[in-house]
């Protein structure tokens, strides 16, 4: 798949939310990139001057991998409860990365080593859902937190659970991500 049109799909997204008198023409993308029409799950990344400046995704395939970019984008710049909305006066000052994810396995572990095993950095994304929480990092949060104690502990705070979570069976799931960005 040429990664580049789903960058393409993100900014014109956002860029139509601010130009409501432009519109997407969905049935052109579609025709001539068939990998648009599969289910799959994708998550947009926005970064301003080397910071992140917003980040929404799909951990779950649910609706044609197009329609997800074009959501996930716009969420990402205008209801990232992180940050305020995206002004149009910074439109041109972000960058876009677009992951798309493979389905989520289920990790079956014994204990934090053994997780530890079972986790390939900078390949897996993880997800960690324990009681009414969940959380996930993608791959690329490897980056900034390169051992594995760092990412799962601040996995865990990202929750908002206790990291002794995963001594009492919180559900671990990992997945891939093929990412383009700017």
């Amino acid at each position: 798949m040429d990664l580049k049109v789903l960058l393409d799909i993100a900014r014109k997204s956002i860029f139509t939310y601010f130009d409501k008198s432009l519109v997407l023409n969905k049935e052109f993308y579609l025709s001539n990139f068939d990998e648009l029409s599969e289910q799959r799950a994708s998550f947009v990344t926005l970064t301003m001057n080397g910071r992140l400046r917003g980040c929404i995704g799909s951990l779950t395939a649910y609706t044609q991998l197009y329609e997800d970019v074009f959501i996930n984008a716009r969420k990402a710049a205008f209801n990232d409860p992180r940050f305020e909305p995206l002004q149009f006066k910074d439109f041109t000052n972000i960058k876009i990365e677009v992951s798309v994810l493979t389905p989520p396995k289920r990790v079956t572990y014994i204990d934090r080593y053994d997780l530890k095993d079972k986790i390939i950095p900078n390949k897996h994304g993880v997800i960690l859902s324990y009681n009414e929480n969940q959380a996930t990092f993608l791959p690329q949060v490897w980056e900034q937190l390169p051992s594995f104690d760092e990412f799962i502990n601040s996995l865990c705070l990202k929750a908002n659970v206790s990291a002794s979570c995963l001594e009492e069976n919180a559900q671990i799931f990992i997945y891939e991500a093929m990412k383009i960005k700017e």
